[in-house]
This record gives structure tokens, C-alpha cells and sequence, in this order.
């Protein structure tokens, strides 16, 4: 007895699924390590080897033709090496800061906040305030907050936002990995001369250069074709709330890794975010079905 289509349709969804979770754990633990260097390593330098390890991987694999590209071509590379260096260089600094669990949960507001723009109705704004309520409650945490480094994860958000709205850009005007690639080059050139100021000495270290190479690996090589992998198959507002376990996945990296402890209150901070960017998400999907 052979199993039908729809058995077949099930396993597929159920491998992309793994695939996005498998993205998405790479992503925190790779976030953890670094933060982990940061004894070691300026933030900045961090940064800096992540972005030049992920391009050198994606230019040998991608090999993307730049003869012949038109204005807007290079436009939206700039455009994304823009949003992708914003995003990573204050996330980083926010993480020098402020517990892993947390910076990623007020950087989500970024993400969030593009998906509640694109939304409608009376729904859409209670969730947007339970959101609000979760960093309000950050207020009232009982651990020490670093509010510059909350200031970073809301800067590290927005870069986050554009990086969304820059995506469909670039997908549209490069093919498969050579927008990414190319945008990881110009990201790491701009961040070459702030990274060796930064911190000249670790970039001498070779076990530095291979912790940056691994943190490109796990940050960006590896979650990204993951993504690539499971997109093939796995609808849009499925991935879109998978992606909101990152928050809960970064403190369970933080955890495991870091020994990073959350407050109740932190926790119930969080749990405000993810329940908000479901919310949000699940409803902007069912518009445009």
C-alpha cells in the first residue's frame, strides 16, 4: 500500500518546516557565539567578520555576473547593504548590552511593525498595543535593562524593516544568491575601516578569524539557504509565523549558551511580542488569500 499525494504533500510541508526551524535556530545560535567573543572581539570587528566570511562563501557559490547591471540594479544592492549593515552592527551592540532574549524580542518590533502597517482594523491595533505593553513591561523588569542597549535592538528593528521591504528589490533584480552576496561585499567593505579601528589586534588572531568565519556560517550561509530550501514549498504565512519563535529560540540559545537568565517579567514580555507578531501575521495572511 502506497501512500497518496496528500501524505506526500505532508511530509514535504513537515521537512520545510524543520528547514525553517533548522534557519532559525542557526540564527541564535550563531548570535550566542558571538556575543559569547565579545570579551575577545569589539562588536564591531564581530560584525565586520561575519558579513566578509558569509560573502566570501556566497561570491564563490553564487559566482554573480556585475558586467552589463543598470542603475537600479546597484540601487537596491546599496539599498539592501544598507539595511543588512544597520541591522547587524546595532543588534551586535545591543547584544554587548542587554540579554540576547530581549534584544531580539525588541528588535522583532521592527518586522512587526511593517506587518501592522500593511494591516486593517480594530484587531490589528490591540495588537500592536499588546506590543507596545511587552517593552512597557521591560520597564518593570527586576533585572538591570541597559536602555542604550535597548535603543540599539529598536535602531537593529528598523534596519530589520527594510531589510523586509528591500528584499522583493533585490530578489526581483538579482537572481538567487548574487543580490545577497553582493550586498554582504559592499556591507563588508563599508564596515572594514570602523572594524580594524575597532579592534586591530583581533584581527591578527587566527582563532578569531575562524570564530568570525563560523558566525558567518551560522548567522548568514546557513539560515538563509535553509529559508531558500523551505520557500520552495512552504506558504508564505506559515514561514511568517514560524519566524516569530525567534525571540523565544534566542533565549533558549542564550540559556543553553551564555547561562543568560530572564525575570518573569522578561518573559512576559516576550510572550506579549510573539502572541502580538502571530496575531498580526496570521490576520495580514488571510487578507491576501
Amino acid at each position: 500500500m502506497t501512500a497518496g499525494p496528500s501524505a506526500g504533500a505532508a511530509t514535504t510541508g513537515r521537512v520545510a518546516v524543520a528547514l525553517v526551524l533548522g534557519a532559525i535556530v542557526s540564527v541564535q545560535a550563531g548570535a550566542a557565539f558571538a556575543k559569547s567573543l565579545f570579551g575577545r572581539v569589539d562588536p564591531t570587528t564581530m560584525v565586520w567578520l561575519r558579513l566578509a566570511s558569509s560573502a566570501v562563501v556566497l561570491l564563490l557559490i553564487a559566482r554573480p555576473r556585475l558586467t552589463g547591471r543598470s542603475r537600479r540594479d546597484w540601487l537596491a544592492v546599496l539599498a539592501y547593504a544598507a539595511s543588512l549593515v544597520a541591522m547587524n552592527w546595532a543588534i551586535y551592540q545591543s547584544f554587548a548590552r542587554i540579554p540576547l532574549g530581549l534584544a531580539v524580542t525588541i528588535e522583532f518590533l521592527g518586522p512587526l511593525g511593517v506587518a501592522a502597517a500593511m494591516s486593517r482594523g480594530w484587531r490589528d491595533a490591540a495588537l500592536a498595543l499588546l506590543a507596545g505593553a511587552g517593552v512597557v513591561l521591560l520597564g518593570f523588569s527586576p533585572t538591570d535593562v541597559d536602555w542604550v542597549g535597548v535603543v540599539y535592538a529598536l535602531l537593529a528593528g528598523v534596519g530589520w524593516a527594510g531589510y523586509i521591504l528591500v528584499s522583493p528589490w533585490l530578489g526581483r533584480t538579482w537572481r538567487g544568491l548574487d543580490g545577497l552576496g553582493v550586498a554582504s561585499t559592499v556591507g563588508a567593505l563599508v564596515l572594514a575601516v570602523p572594524a580594524v579601528l575597532a579592534d586591530t589586534p583581533a584581527l591578527v588572531q587566527p582563532s578569531v578569524l575562524a570564530a568570525g568565519a563560523a558566525v558567518g556560517l551560522l548567522s548568514s550561509v546557513i539560515p538563509y539557504s535553509l529559508e531558500l530550501q523551505a520557500l520552495r514549498t512552504l506558504p508564505p504565512r506559515v514561514f511568517s509565523i514560524l519566524m516569530a519563535l525567534e525571540p523565544a529560540v534566542a533565549a533558549a540559545a542564550a540559556y543553553l549558551l551564555l547561562h543568560e537568565k530572564l525575570s518573569i517579567v522578561d518573559l512576559l514580555a516576550m510572550a506579549c511580542v510573539i502572541t502580538a507578531s502571530v496575531g498580526v501575521t496570521r490576520a495580514a495572511t488571510r487578507r491576501s488569500d
